[in-house]
């Protein structure tokens, strides 16, 4: 039941960060575009995030660049100046975004519900989405389309991808089957070991006669392991780490067999492309912030890792809580990988 009588003219969304999660906002997006296809949608997006989805259609982006520090708020000042939506769908719970919504006019200000407002989020708007325990993130963005009464079944995200950055994709690899693993996350905790990655990469070879592809970002700390799990590799992988942009790494993705990373952003653009993906994951939830489609291809060592850090078990802890030591992933064996590609790949033959 919505509290709109009729459709809005405008719609704002503001979500700055981060990649994965900006995946995350796209079915929410394609559910308002598909129930009002003749309201004008505007998303204030990061820097960074914008290059993934900046020709996805009818959409008016406008750049928060935070490294602009307070001069990112007077510009979004000035770039909404006169300007007033019906809607504003404020998905960012950081302190940072909801300063940033102070420049955004809108009559309904839609924001997450007291339990999950954190940072004082419910100061900033005058709506809140329904409290669902133990939701996905990308389960909780759909709480808002829902709290304007849109149907939300059909999950879609539709990120588009050019013949040109295909055809570089392919220029570049030198197999036509291939895995993509994506060894490194924004949190260094959350990487596998080297030689362990290293020992998939042989397998995969060995076992299915597929050929691997390391990628990733360009900070060094990326570009030095997947080097590393290179040198380890009887089998030597295609090192594409640092040299895509964005739409070049969901083409790679789009046109892998498997994709494997830890919690990062590429695994979940792997899963918005529609490529199967294996996640692992021990610092975090996967029931939370996994591959969306692909939780059960996950390694989950999250209930293990927080039983031995913490003695508690998943219900007896807040939702989303990550279990804080360096040694995390050493709960992910290299068996636990083996089973699931196993699964993954007997399964498609």
């Amino acid at each position: 039941m919505s509290f709109l009588s009729t459709p809005p003219s405008s719609l704002c969304i503001l979500r700055l960060s981060a990649i994965g999660d900006v995946t995350h906002v796209l079915p929410t997006l394609n559910c308002i575009q598909k129930q009002w296809p003749d309201c004008k949608i505007t998303w204030i997006i990061g820097k960074l995030e914008y290059q993934l989805v900046h020709d996805v259609s009818g959409v008016e982006f406008i750049i928060y660049d935070k490294s602009e520090g307070k001069k990112a708020n007077k510009t979004l000042k000035q770039n909404l100046k006169n300007r007033e939506f019906d809607i504003l769908l404020h998905m960012q719970i950081s302190l940072r975004a909801s300063i940033a919504s102070r420049s955004i006019k809108a009559k309904y200000r839609i924001g997450f519900d007291f339990k999950r407002a954190r940072n004082f989020q419910w100061l900033f708007s005058n709506k809140k989405i329904a409290y669902i325990p133990q939701q996905h993130v990308l389960d909780s963005f759909l709480e808002f389309p829902k709290s304007l009464g849109i149907d939300t079944r059909n999950i879609e995200w539709n990120i588009p991808v050019s013949d040109d950055d295909n055809q570089f994709i392919k220029n570049a690899i030198p197999a036509q089957h291939y895995v993509v693993i994506n060894p490194s996350a924004s949190n260094a905790v959350r990487n596998w070991a080297a030689e362990h990655y290293a020992t998939i990469i042989d397998y995969l070879f060995e076992r299915y006669g597929l050929h691997t592809v390391l990628s990733g970002g360009p900070a060094g700390s990326e570009i030095k392991l997947s080097q590393t799990i290179s040198d380890e590799a009887i089998n030597k992988p295609t090192i594409m780490t640092g040299l895509t942009s964005l739409k070049q790494l969901a083409s790679l993705l789009q046109q892998a067999q498997l994709v494997i990373a830890p919690d990062t952003g590429p695994a979940h653009i792997a899963n918005a492309m529609g490529t199967k993906v294996i996640g692992l994951y021990a610092n975090s939830n996967p029931f939370r912030t996994g591959p969306y489609s692909n939780l059960n291809n996950t390694v989950n060592k999250y209930p293990e890792a927080l039983f031995d850090t913490y003695h508690k078990t998943v219900d007896q802890v807040r939702w989303g809580r990550r279990v804080r030591r360096d040694d995390i992933m050493e709960f992910i064996s290299k068996n636990d990988v083996i089973e699931k590609i196993d699964s993954v790949l007997d399964a498609n033959s």
